[in-house]
């Protein structure tokens, strides 16, 4: 925000001039320009609801999938997997709301109404009639109602914390000269009155120059709206993989259903053979599973402090390789100490602090002149009878006080400001700013403080001072921060501190939270757009850097192909929560604006806060693929002798009831075994950076081989167990038998029995198998026949021999 360039086509000969606009040039500009409406919300809430639901494939599927389940008689599949819509709709009803919520939150921050110039006269008007060329007059305590260059005014001040997020004021100056330059020359930040911020003194005249989405503010927002209804990575691939099953089990059944008419089977065992297949392709566990893991990840995250506000954010916490955060209050304790005080020669302690609180506003809410009064203790402040604040363009604050029958002006702010107002030798100067640049080194923010007598009260005076030394604060670093970089890059996660400190004080910083191993690799923040996205990819520390290079630091390393959390407390941060893949605001300082636009709120401001939530994120999406692991296992042996047995013009191996009894084995060791998994000790790597991938090549490839081999146990022992007398209802025990087995073995081996569910679900599962097959009565409602011990030590055999491939296999996917 430091120059900004003016578009003087749509401004012309008006810049300096002193009169505004008729009304019917303003009628003109604003069917060029269109309305002022920085905020438009277009349409009815609930229909954009509605929009954003029905674009959600997966509620299609569910819907489409329940019908099907209730066509065929189903009802407790349909009402269960109908029952699956209600938090999903849920979730996108928050956000929606949430949504809402920022956007009036942001809307609170603009003028209503102008005061503007129109046909010679001054006239309050809506401040969305407002054109490019309208000259507006701002009074103090008064919201600027466009972006524009200020042409008249005195002892301007403004607040723009709502977009720079720095709390100080800020002096303003009307343009003295009209630019030259081109069509668009770039305009001194010192010039603009922006939207969305505040003028605290003076009364200014504004040319209005942007409209609209076109001021800072109305980009902000639009930064932040855009691609809020993008699908994550895993739901792409969730998505994808359930079309493709889809699909074919649609082939499937369709094939079926005509194989079984030509082999003369008739109507009814065409149409039973199709219905069956489809119960037993139709992947309806798959969004239900992706459902219930996001909700078992909010909570969980929010055990660790971590508030997530959508729940897909659940996945790419997990997936996060790279780390932008804030140093003040993230890293550090955000709480200033004074902790060096380094008096001048002939100056003691005490008067140094005395002349530094003379130039400090406690009650003001600074941390730095509250961290003076601490430490002054109960030393009195002799009443200030003139105070020149410290604004980010004088980098000073100075007040001036009696003492006795004279005045004396205090001040303290950068040092380097403060030496070149004293009073001393060049050599001297520079011996200071040594002792300066020593401390920084270490760590500390550095002011210095300086004093002279004066004449009157009423004048600030630029030179003259006496050095009185320098104060040297320390904001501490907090507890755990070590060991959570620490642990990033033992999880291969890149963290990045990004800070306004001067370079010295954040490599001090950096290098004590052990950052790029102990040698921090710094750059200044008018690095970060020459630089290029691998080069910012070994970057320790941004040093000296605004929002605006926030923004793209985060945007050139998801260009590189880093998976992107970042934090941010205001509103100028909005852009970067919303760029990246995960927005981490600050819940104890950060503003409604950021809190709400991110998917992620930290309660305790805390960066290994992060780091434990990433840790609980990759251990959650870990489960989720184990889970789905053993679901695509499962199924391709359930599926496939379900189509090719009745094919081959065997009878039909599954009825509807066996598939209702595998469904039932299935869902709950999917959706509640492999939730309950503990997060390892350590914060595990990823395999592939970034990857949007569900499954490696190589983890396809282990699915599919042991997916085969249950395949051919099955389809081999039904088709033995069956003999020349045609006992299906032997072979249909034998099958199911494999199935269940191998369901408990392969849980077995995925979840390595390290809960109790596990263990329970596990040994469920075999007994159950066990007392449906075996119990006459029971064997006969299933239409199924017990099974002799051959048959039971080949199920056995079967389920070992498909465990110890899958543990094989997965052992090596991963080398």
């Amino acid at each position: 925000m430091m120059r900004r360039p003016l578009p003087l086509a749509r401004i012309g000969d008006l810049l300096l001039a002193e009169r505004g606009l008729t009304s019917s040039e303003a009628a003109d500009r604003r069917q060029r320009f269109g309305s002022n409406d920085i905020i438009e919300v277009a349409g009815s809430r609930r229909w954009q609801l509605v929009r954003q639901t029905a674009r959600d494939p997966m509620i299609w599927f569910l819907l489409g999938t329940g019908a099907l389940y209730a066509f065929v008689g189903e009802w407790l599949e349909a009402l269960t997997v109908l029952a699956a819509i209600v938090p999903l709709v849920g979730m996108d009803a928050f956000l929606h709301r949430r949504t809402s919520a920022s956007t009036e939150g942001l809307r609170g921050r603009l003028a209503s109404r102008a005061t503007v110039v129109r046909d010679g006269l001054a006239r309050v008007v809506p401040a969305i009639e407002l054109v490019p060329g309208d000259m507006a007059v701002v009074e103090p305590g008064e919201s600027f109602p466009a972006d524009g260059i200020i042409v008249a005014g005195t002892g301007l001040q403004a607040d723009e914390s709502t977009l720079t997020g720095e709390a100080y004021p800020v002096r303003k100056h009307p343009l003295a000269a009209a630019p030259r330059g081109g069509t668009e020359p770039p305009i001194d930040a010192t010039h603009w009155g922006l939207a969305g911020t505040r003028l605290l003194t003076g009364r200014a005249h504004l040319r209005v120059a942007f409209t609209g989405e076109e001021t800072m503010y109305g980009e902000i927002v639009r930064s932040g709206a855009h691609g809020a209804g993008g699908r994550t990575p895993l739901q792409a691939a969730i998505a994808k993989l359930v079309a493709v099953l889809i699909v074919a089990a649609i082939g499937l059944c369709l094939v079926l259903a005509i194989v079984r008419l030509r082999q003369g089977h008739g109507w009814l065992d065409a149409l039973l053979s199709a219905v069956t297949l489809a119960i037993a392709a139709l992947p309806e566990e798959f969004p239900l599973v992706l459902t219930v893991f996001l909700g078992v990840g909010v909570y969980r995250l929010a055990k660790r402090q971590a508030l997530v506000r959508r729940a897909v954010s659940v996945e790419n916490i997990g997936r996060t390789s790279c780390i932008c955060s804030d140093k003040t209050g993230t890293i550090t304790e955000g709480q200033l100490r004074l902790t060096h005080v380094v008096p001048a020669d002939g100056i003691d302690r005490a008067r140094l602090l005395a002349l530094a609180a003379i130039a400090s506003r406690p009650d003001g809410g600074d941390p730095v002149d509250t961290a003076i009064a601490r430490e002054a203790g109960d030393a009195a402040v002799p009443a200030r009878l003139a105070v020149f604040p410290f604004t980010e363009s004088r980098k000073r604050e100075t007040a001036v006080v009696a003492e006795g029958p004279h005045f004396v002006s205090a001040t303290k702010g950068a040092v380097e400001v403060v030496l070149a107002m004293a009073d001393e030798g060049a050599d001297v100067r520079a011996a200071w700013s040594a002792r300066a640049m020593a401390l920084a080194e270490e760590g500390h923010k550095v002011l210095a403080s300086g004093w002279r007598p004066v004449d009157s009260p009423n004048v600030e005076p630029d030179r003259g001072f006496r050095l009185a030394g320098l104060l040297a604060f320390e904001d501490p670093v907090r507890d755990g921060v070590a060991d959570a970089v620490a642990r990033c890059s033992e999880g291969g996660i890149h963290a990045i501190m990004v800070t306004g400190d001067h370079p010295a004080t954040a490599r001090a910083v950096a290098r004590e939270i052990g950052l790029g191993d102990g040698a921090p690799r710094v750059i200044a923040g008018d690095e970060v757009e020459a630089l290029t996205p691998e080069v910012l990819r070994r970057v320790d520390v941004v040093a000296r850097a605004l929002p605006t290079q926030k923004l793209t630091l985060v945007r050139k390393l998801k260009a590189a192909g880093e998976i992107v959390a970042v934090t941010g407390d205001g509103v100028n941060d909005v852009p970067a929560l919303q760029a990246a893949d995960v927005g981490i605001a600050m819940g104890e300082r950060g503003t409604r604006s950021a809190r709400e636009i991110a998917s992620i709120v930290l309660l305790d401001d805390n960066f290994r806060t992060i780091v434990g939530a990433i840790a609980e994120g990759r251990q959650l999406f870990e489960n989720l693929r184990l889970s789905f692991h053993y679901l695509l296992v499962m199924h391709i042996p359930l599926v496939v002798t379900a189509a090719l047995i009745p094919l081959a013009g065997y009878p039909l191996l599954y009825l509807p009831v066996h598939i209702v009894w595998l469904e039932l084995v299935m869902h709950p060791t999917a959706m509640l075994v492999f939730q309950e998994l503990p997060p390892e000790g350590r914060l595990t790597r990823l395999g592939r950076r970034g990857g949007v991938s569900f499954f490696s090549r190589r983890e396809w490839a282990v699915i599919a081989a042991v997916g085969a081999l249950l395949t051919a146990c099955v389809g081999v022992g039904y088709v033995r167990s069956l003999g020349g007398a045609g006992d299906v209802p032997h072979a249909r025990a034998m099958a199911l038998a494999i199935l269940t087995l191998a369901s408990g073995s392969v849980t077995a081996a995925l979840a390595r029995l390290r809960t109790l569910l596990s263990r329970l679900v596990t040994g469920g599962t075999v007994a159950l198998s066990v007392l449906l097959i075996q119990t006459p009565w029971l064997a006969a409602v299933l239409h199924l026949r017990p099974l002799h011990g051959d048959d039971w030590a080949a199920a056995v055999a079967s389920a070992g021999l498909a465990a110890l491939l899958l543990g094989v296999g997965r052992r090596v996917s991963a080398q």
